[in-house]
């Protein structure tokens, strides 16, 4: 702990230091000299990371994976914390059952960034391309490709690391075809990102060999011109081949399809997804049957129009496109009190019953748990307190928790607690999550705003407003509006 001490001590001296007086040759000194002391550091956290794996910290502590850990006690994103697990995999010093230090993956590049000449974008880029040589090359060529690939980020930048790999790539495999079913294998995946501010989200990934097979004859007949056509109203709907099809109909509307190819491929899918939900096929998560669960105000559902919905999913929607969705529906009406709670739904099991979950669905969104993101859809009906302690299944004693952080509800001392806020509290009725000493020592309760940024934003502008106010100024309303 003393070299943390002096660590500590140190960046206060640079923090405060006078540079008025430093010359310019020695700024830019003082910064290469500073960027290595910060690479060196960058092992240092990873070999952190190695000693608690080693030590099963992780599972000790409570949480399923490393990077749950690191989310927790260091505040980090989860990327970055998926980021630094990866790293220290391929970096980091292992050591076997009876104690000996096994070498790196990538003992070249894990020597460099100790010594402080490459950091963790450099190591990130000979990764990216580690992982691209096939499995058919000779060890002794990837560990030499390896060697070549530390030495260039001992001397460039992460972008020149990218640019010998590829040509490195090039050398290993010229004509492309050492490719076999492992490599496949470790590239397949489709990955969907986040909605951005127009509620879009991106699709990527690579298909194998077989389900590109399976998709192409499906797109062949979904995405064919003119059929599932979400803007043309006289569109047939469903397979191209069904008999029913009107095939008139299917002509006037492929003369009138203006879509791009990937627009009809869009169509399809969305069509395919709700045949597949709409049929029962896919029968029951969690109590509820597998579907698209929405919530909007009823203020939203009267005006039919403006703003947006939420799915269980955790995804926004526009109220119109809810709407039509709710078409073929069955609506739930669930009234809350003034804090946001659903009123009285009690039963005397211990199980949860479907309309408890489709109020708390509506109610909390998600995980209850401070941090969590985890939507409604993944989640587990949690008694506040717990039942065999004289909890009751009333729905304002029922709170939502995924998997991994209603585990973390025990009475260890790595366990945490849950309690309802009491009346006249900010958010009142909501779960407040008592952590661990190790995480606070005060053991302050926790609300998870993950699920309702929306309080958040209303809580600024409020503040804002107040102060404003006492500043003679014109303040902002809630929206941003004066």
């Amino acid at each position: 702990m003393e070299h943390l001490t002096a660590l500590d001590a140190a960046v206060s001296g640079l923090l405060d230091a006078d540079l008025s007086g430093v010359s310019d040759s020695d700024v830019v000194l003082i910064m290469q000299q500073l960027e290595k002391s910060l690479r060196r550091a960058g092992s240092v956290s990873l070999r952190l990371i190695v000693e608690s794996v080693e030590r099963s910290l992780p599972a000790t502590l409570g949480y399923n994976s490393p990077n749950k850990l690191l989310i927790e006690v260091l505040r980090v994103s989860a990327a970055d914390a998926s980021a630094r697990v990866a790293s220290a995999r391929d970096l980091g010093l292992f050591h076997t059952t009876s104690g000996e230090q096994m070498e790196a993956a990538l003992p070249e590049t894990a020597a460099a960034q100790r010594d402080g000449d490459i950091g963790a974008d450099h190591a990130r880029a000979v990764r990216k391309i580690m992982r691209k040589i096939p499995h058919a090359v000779d060890n002794a060529d990837v560990a030499l490709a390896e060697s070549i690939l530390a030495q260039c980020a001992r001397g460039g930048t992460p972008e020149d690391v990218e640019s010998a790999g590829h040509r490195l790539l090039a050398l290993l495999n010229p004509d492309g075809n050492l490719g076999d079913d492992r490599d496949r294998s470790r590239r397949r995946g489709v990955s969907l990102g986040r909605q951005d501010s127009e509620l879009m989200s991106k699709i990527s990934g690579e298909l194998d060999p077989t389900a590109r097979a399976l998709l192409d004859p499906i797109l062949a007949k979904w995405a064919r011109p003119g059929m599932n056509n979400p803007d043309d109203p006289e569109s047939p709907c469903g397979d191209a081949e069904n008999p029913s099809i009107d095939r008139e109909a299917l002509v006037a509307a492929a003369a009138r399809d203006n879509r791009t190819a990937a627009q009809r491929n869009h169509d399809a899918l969305s069509a395919m997804f709700r045949v597949m939900l709409e049929s029962g096929i896919l029968g029951q998560h969690r109590g509820l049957p597998v579907t698209a669960i929405i919530t909007m105000t009823l203020d939203q559902l009267e005006k039919a129009a403006g703003g947006v919905a939420t799915t269980a999913t955790g995804g926004l929607l526009p109220v119109d496109d809810a709407l039509k969705l709710a078409e073929r529906a069955h609506p739930v009406l669930v009234l809350f009190d003034h804090d946001g709670r659903p009123l009285h739904l009690g039963r005397r099991r211990r199980v949860a019953s479907a309309d408890q979950r489709l109020a708390l669905i509506a109610a909390e969104g998600g995980c209850t748990r401070p941090g969590c993101a985890t939507p409604a859809s993944m989640c587990a009906v949690h008694h506040v307190q717990e039942w065999r302690k004289g909890g009751h299944t009333d729905i304002d004693s029922l709170t939502l928790a995924c998997d991994a952080c209603h585990a973390q509800v025990h009475d260890g001392p790595a366990g945490w607690a849950t309690s309802s806020a009491p009346p006249g509290d900010t958010y009142a009725g909501r779960t407040e999550w008592i952590p661990p000493p190790h995480i606070d020592p005060d053991r302050r309760p926790r609300i998870n705003h993950r699920h309702h940024a929306g309080e958040l934003i209303g809580r600024a502008c409020r503040k804002a407003r107040d102060r404003a106010r006492a500043e003679d100024r014109v303040p902002l309303a809630e929206d941003g509006v004066p």
